[in-house]
């Protein structure tokens, strides 16, 4: 008989992405795959490979408002009341849990009906959610080392790595092709829901101040918000630069594959991609995050000379100008970096997850 998993992630790429490599994996294996989420996974759902998708309800904690923290409260409670139901419906073999807030109504529901699970924690710094949710997982995978846990969740750490969809792995055929010094120069520009917008405002700005001599090497792609998508490509078409601009790229995987450089925010999601995939970096960590985790993630591929981390502060048109024309001008630096940032790649995480899942999985014949 098929085994049924039920995936939980929040609506968003850097926790869907390594849920849907997952679920791509376990459908080989023979699995059944659900999927709980929240209602902004509409834009990805479409690609998820999942039987059906759960839109399950819940809330990211906010500040310390008495009043809001009820509310959050409610709205996680009612989630976990609708995921019971769906738990109870379906009766999964495992529950797994890839971060975000929308996990925590069906990951506690899981504890709750005794159902195995498995949390993933994709990030060099375990998120606030999954903080709330290890103690009642049966395991934790994580995709780099971690040591400032406490022992009772050391002991239940797996370092799998971040699984990746099989478009990035696909797309990891294509070697680097390093630019020539005079011939076109590809540089993609993403920043996901909370980088495009400063993207936006940086990059048509730093392109002005380059010789005109390479800005007609340059072509650009660059993701943008709906709201900023005329004035953006307006910016480059007045620079007679080449680009193209969208909200959002389906073909991501091969867009990266197909750069010169990237110029992006420091997702677990981008980082592991950026590994398996082998392409040089500007990484630009998101400022304010309360953990710091995109800064973590950075330091994974500027340890082994794979990127170059710049502070969002310490980036203004100026200075991103120097570092393209820098870049443009040393090709074979940039061949390296690809090369290094190659070698931390973990295109077999999303078959050491599965094992993993697998193996918690067969804990369900086990529990009274």
């Amino acid at each position: 008989m098929s085994k049924t998993v039920l995936l939980t992630a929040g609506g968003t790429g850097g926790h869907l992405f390594p849920a849907q490599a997952l679920a791509s994996e376990l459908i080989r294996r023979g699995w059944t795959v659900e999927l709980a989420t929240d209602e902004r996974a509409d834009k990805y759902g479409s690609a998820f490979p999942a039987r059906e998708v759960h839109i399950i309800s819940s809330e990211t904690i906010r500040g310390r408002n008495p009043l809001l923290l009820a509310k959050t409260a409610l709205k996680l409670m009612l989630g976990t009341l609708q995921a019971r139901k769906v738990i109870k419906k379906l009766k999964p073999d495992v529950v797994a849990g890839f971060g975000g807030y929308p996990t925590f109504p069906p990951m506690f529901a899981a504890r709750l009906t005794g159902t195995p699970s498995v949390l993933h924690e994709a990030n060099g710094v375990m998120g606030r959610a999954n903080k709330l949710l290890a103690k009642g997982v049966d395991a934790i995978a994580t995709s780099v080392p971690m040591d400032d846990l406490p022992a009772e969740l050391t002991a239940k750490l797996v370092e799998t790595g971040n699984p990746v969809r099989d478009a990035v792995l696909n797309a990891s055929e294509i070697f680097y092709s390093t630019p020539e010094p005079t011939g076109p120069f590809r540089l993609l520009v993403f920043g996901g829901s909370q980088g495009a917008r400063f993207f936006s405002d940086l990059v048509p700005p730093a392109v002005e101040k380059l010789p005109e001599d390479i800005r007609k090497r340059l072509q650009i792609v660059q993701q943008c918000r709906p709201e900023d998508m005329e004035r953006v490509q307006a910016a480059y078409d007045a620079l007679g630069v080449q680009a193209e601009c969208a909200p959002f790229f389906q073909d991501m995987p091969q867009r990266i594959a197909h750069a010169h450089l990237v110029l992006c925010r420091s997702g677990a999601s981008s980082v592991s991609e950026l590994g398996v995939l082998g392409r040089p970096s500007i990484l630009v960590p998101l400022p304010g995050a309360i953990d710091q985790d995109q800064a973590a993630n950075a330091k994974v591929l500027e340890k082994v000379g794979g990127a170059w981390p710049i502070r969002q502060v310490d980036l203004y048109p100026e200075r991103l100008a120097k570092e393209i024309l820098r870049f443009m001008n040393a090709p074979e630096m940039l061949k390296e970096a690809a090369k290094n940032a190659r070698s931390v790649g973990r295109p077999d995480a999303v078959k050491r997850l599965a094992d993993l899942v697998e193996k918690i999985a067969t804990k369900q014949g086990e529990r009274p």
